[in-house]
């Protein structure tokens, strides 16, 4: 074989080797982009556990109709996105229930959307994103407390928590000692939602947090717990519950979706 014979046999074997590489990629790319991806909306609260109230208006509602207004953008723009809700009617949900839902569906993100409350008679305002944690300032292990006082609704809630006591100091304290592989995402995805809440609902924006929320503490994927405003705040309540308010809010979440998962 002549010089220039050699040269062409390996500039075809090389071109095949090539063009089965690229095939191979294009055949891992559709393979991957097949691959169902499976959001899970938790509208905290529900049935007999009104959650946080003020004015007649009731967390369990506020929350119930944004979740079910993000997932219905996210159905109808984001193929290729399966979306599980723990609740979408007004029922109760144990909490342990809500994240072994999304463990049961090998979810890829677990978002929680609640409303805030403080014991003031007239709230602040704002939204802010938490993570799981457990970050030592009082308002936030305030705000803990408060949404995992839920438990105490549940039969055997001592056993079945293993002597959790969510309004107990101390129970939190494991939450120091966990380390949660998929922290890093739920910042960032925690701050993208922060971003939207400004952008485009124009809420003040209260910042992304970390707190010892047991709905955070099962889920095996990355997660968040959404605080959409004070319900006892009477110009956070009216905007809470109007249509435009509900819809604002859950754009914001959807578009912190959409950039997250790009």
């Amino acid at each position: 074989m002549n010089y220039m014979s050699y040269l062409c046999t390996r500039n075809s074997l090389f071109n095949y080797m090539i063009r089965r590489y690229v095939a191979t990629l294009l055949l891992l790319f559709c393979c991957l982009c097949a691959m169902p991806y499976t959001l899970v909306i938790d509208a905290g609260h529900g049935g007999k556990d009104p959650g946080a109230q003020s004015r007649g208006a009731k967390e369990k509602n506020i929350n119930l109709a944004v979740a079910l207004a993000f997932g219905k953008l996210v159905e109808q723009n984001c193929k290729g996105v399966k979306v599980v809700y723990t609740r979408k009617t007004d029922v109760f949900v144990e909490l342990d229930e809500r994240p072994n839902i999304a463990n049961r569906a090998k979810a890829d993100l677990f978002i929680s959307i609640h409303t805030n409350a403080t014991s003031a008679k007239v709230g602040p305002r704002g939204a802010e994103t938490y993570t799981l944690g457990m970050h030592r300032a009082a308002d936030n292990l305030a705000v803990a407390k408060r949404e995992n006082s839920v438990i105490t609704l549940e039969n055997d809630y001592e056993e079945k928590y293993e002597g959790f006591d969510p309004n107990s100091s101390e129970s939190y304290i494991i939450f120091e000692l966990m380390q949660d592989k998929n922290m890093e995402s739920s910042v960032k995805l925690a701050g993208l939602i922060q971003k939207q809440f400004r952008t485009t609902a124009g809420r003040v924006d209260k910042g992304v947090h970390q707190a010892g929320f047991l709905v955070l503490r099962a889920t095996s994927m990355p997660s968040v717990l959404v605080e959409l405003g004070y319900i006892n705040n009477p110009s956070e309540a009216a905007y809470l519950t109007s249509k435009s308010g509900v819809n604002a809010l859950a754009k914001s979440i959807y578009n912190a979706f959409v950039a997250y998962k790009k």
